[in-house]
């Protein structure tokens, strides 16, 4: 919940002047709801994709205040975050609630991000890979080889969101071969190969490169440092 639209639309702007050097990089910005609309007007010339921070699983309905895969594709959205850390911890989101919504999406022709993650406790018991194999399981529930190839995956450990802490190479690297091997187990070796799984945690500027060089990393989810147009593009540029 930050960004008004003054502020997302001089984000964009200041994005747009440095997408030149981007071109081997996949990138979008995911604006409060209040936002798309804006943004959306304002990145027609650019590659920057729009994506959504939620959505409803419903297409319609009497859901005061909820916003629905149609309503998101209305204003441009191409992508939508579901099963964010913060959604899951504030909001009682659960894995069935985010495999209800990723079928929707899906089935609106939207390319949704699932987030998984364990907390810092669960890290320390050592159930780090049961959380992430039961959140996968949950998320991607029914889902066939061909939904996936619209889908992406984003490992974001809760202990490392908004704290400052980033998990090593060696340790973000190894939940995002779980989760790799997870998916050639359940699908195939080729969904297994081409699933797109990003980390999401605290990644800045100083740490991008690390953490995009290992070769199971294949992207970013960015949650503070893509306020800063400098700080986003120099994360962009990590991943080049």
């Amino acid at each position: 919940m930050n960004g008004d639209v003054p502020g997302t639309i001089e984000l964009c702007s200041a994005l747009q002047k440095k997408e030149p050097g981007w071109e081997n990089v996949d990138v979008a910005i995911f604006p409060p709801f209040v936002s798309l609309y804006p943004a959306a007007d304002y990145l027609k010339s650019s590659r920057i994709m729009l994506g959504a921070q939620n959505m409803h699983e419903a297409a319609s309905g009497a859901f005061t205040g909820e916003v629905s895969a149609g309503m998101l594709l209305t204003v441009g959205c191409q992508l939508v975050i579901l099963g964010h850390s913060e959604r899951r911890q504030l909001f009682g989101e659960t894995d069935a609630g985010v495999n209800r919504k990723t079928q929707a999406a899906l089935a609106a022709g939207l390319r949704p991000v699932v987030c998984v993650g364990e907390t810092l406790q669960e890290r320390e018991s050592g159930s780090t890979g049961q959380v992430i194999e039961r959140q996968l399981s949950g998320g991607l529930k029914d889902l066939t080889e061909s939904h996936l190839d619209k889908v992406t995956i984003a490992y974001e450990p809760v202990w490392a969101i908004g704290t400052g802490k980033v998990a090593s190479v060696e340790q973000a690297g190894e939940v995002h071969r779980l989760i790799r091997s997870w998916l050639v187990k359940k699908y195939s070796q080729t969904t297994g190969d081409r699933m797109r799984i990003q980390y999401g945690g605290s990644v800045k500027a100083d740490n991008a490169k690390g953490l995009l060089a290992d070769p199971d990393i294949d992207g970013a989810l960015v949650g503070g440092a893509s306020l800063n147009a400098d700080d986003f593009d120099a994360i962009i540029r990590a991943a080049g």
